[in-house]
């Protein structure tokens, strides 16, 4: 399921991004932007999972070398996912890094990878990693959207034993400086 949405989402950002991007195609600078998606939530406990709407800020820096693109930044997200009554999940943030290849001028498809904390109301919080893939497009001058897949993993979550992982699916928008 979560694969046909990111191809779908792949799709529609290409279509949509295509007829409408009329910029040079230059990726370096700052951006700031929202993203909005799905976190589906598992954990080792038989039975503790959950899912739900998550969404937040992005922030970030890019530079452009031609026809590949490297950058930095940070996501913050806020999310209310039930796990099972056991737990629920509040937050997430992230420090990552990325490397695209410019599929066309405004087109970038990437992969990302980094740092991660996620906080919960009764469990706490702990630090893990992640990693994903994502595309975005530029489709106005400094305006870009996109959609971008991870993965989360957190062991031993805050010394419980349990370990706990997620995928998201975001739509992002960023507006670029």
């Amino acid at each position: 399921m979560t694969l046909k949405l990111a191809l779908i989402t792949t799709v529609a950002t290409l279509a949509a991004g295509s007829a409408i991007a009329q910029s040079s195609g230059n990726w370096t600078g700052f951006y700031g932007g929202l993203q909005l998606g799905y976190a589906d939530v598992d954990t080792s406990l038989s039975g503790v999972d959950g899912d739900g709407v998550i969404g937040g800020i992005i922030l970030g820096y890019d530079y452009d070398l031609g026809d590949w693109v490297v950058g930095g930044g940070f996501d913050y997200d806020w999310t209310d996912v039930n796990l099972s009554g056991a737990a629920t999940v509040e937050d997430v943030w992230r420090l990552k890094g990325r490397a695209g290849y410019k599929v066309n001028p405004q087109g970038l498809l990437y992969g990302t990878a980094g740092y991660a904390e996620a906080g919960t109301d009764t469990l706490g919080s702990d630090d893990g990693w992640f990693i994903g893939a994502g595309y975005e497009q530029i489709v106005a001058p400094n305006v870009s959207i996109g959609g971008e897949l991870l993965y989360h993993e957190f062991d031993n979550f805050n010394g419980t034993s349990v370990d706990v992982d997620a995928t998201t699916l975001q739509f992002r928008a960023s507006y670029r400086f």
